[in-house]
């Protein structure tokens, strides 16, 4: 009898999702990124609100990191306008053309899935674009994630609604479904409060994370970010997820405890990332949640990342370790 293949679902946007997608689709499972949607910077920012669609370019990066085209093929779809079209990655345009086509960010985006020949399957947190809402620990609230990050101030708590709208958000078309049937979901690396919460603010997604039977792993940044998680432990990371969701629901976090050479590091080209991120096992263990505490670090182009090979290497682990316990 042939063995199923593993269900690893990735929650997330940004840069880190991509590294960590890269190195999960040369493993054999069956893998689902879940995007967000709720950017609203940059080319992103500039197409969303003149075509009044989601926002394209975190999933771009996902689509390419999974792609299996020649690298020429990606490259063009990565090229970036420099001089003209308000600096737009072409992806982003071709993405933009086919919203228009197919009605909608989400059928877009399979559509591209096949184009591009990806492993795995790519679904938008929602089926149009989230405005992201911040409530302050002064009790400010502010809208909009570039207005949110600008502020610099401790952040309580975010929420999404539909773009324009005081509504609250439904997910896409099986996303519900592929966090229910995972083996394991993974959270991260990225921003926790414009990356990460965004897609489990979403209430059908939280309360699927929440009932979910999968392993719930969440990939800790390795520095604190400007106008988010300034001065914040591991731990506090941990602690605003489960105050969003209500829950101790993260069973396992990776954290990265190699010392960084801030020397090495571009501090203005990488002008977002502050310090590292402090490691508090004692708080963690309070979270109630496993620690694999490893050297997860990548040093390249004069910033710091995570190393996408070990990071999967520990995940895989973690994924068997936990087949074992319920067989056991």
């Amino acid at each position: 009898m042939e063995e199923t293949k593993k269900k690893i679902v990735v929650i997330g946007g940004g840069t880190g999702l991509p590294v960590i997608l890269k190195e999960l689709k040369k493993q054999d499972c069956e893998l689902t990124a879940i995007v967000t949607v709720a950017d609203d910077g940059g080319s992103s920012g500039k197409l969303r609100k003149m075509m009044e669609m989601a926002p394209p370019g975190d999933l771009r990066n996902v689509l390419v990191a999974l792609s299996n085209v020649e690298k020429e093929w990606t490259d063009i779809f990565q090229y970036r306008f420099e001089n003209g079209l308000e600096n737009h990655a072409l992806g982003n345009l071709i993405i933009a053309a086919l919203n228009d086509m197919e009605g909608g960010i989400y059928q877009a985006v399979q559509t591209l899935s096949r184009l591009l020949n990806i492993t795995g399957k790519v679904y938008p947190a929602a089926d149009e674009s989230l405005t992201l809402h911040a409530v302050f620990e002064d009790q400010t609230i502010l809208s909009g994630e570039t207005t949110i990050t600008k502020r610099r101030q401790t952040i309580h708590e975010i929420h999404v609604t539909k773009d324009q709208k005081d509504e609250l958000p439904e997910p896409c078309p099986h996303v519900v479904e592929e966090i229910m049937n995972a083996d394991m979901i993974v959270m991260g690396p990225g921003s926790l409060f414009t990356s990460i919460l965004p897609n489990l603010m979403i209430p059908e997604i939280g309360k699927a994370i929440i009932e979910t039977s999968a392993q719930k792993v969440y990939i800790c940044n390795i520095m604190t970010q400007k106008g988010e998680t300034e001065e914040f432990s591991d731990a506090d990371h941990v602690k605003i997820l489960h105050r969003h969701l209500h829950h101790r629901f993260i069973d396992t976090v990776l954290v990265n405890v190699e010392t960084i050479p801030l020397e090495k590091m571009n501090a203005q080209r990488y002008d977002e990332y502050l310090v590292q991120v402090r490691h508090d096992p004692c708080a963690l263990k309070e979270e109630h949640c496993q620690v694999v505490a490893k050297n997860f670090l990548c040093l390249r182009d004069e910033g710091v990342f995570h190393d996408g090979e070990k990071v999967v290497q520990a995940l895989m682990e973690q994924l068997e370790k936990g087949e074992k316990k319920k067989e056991g």
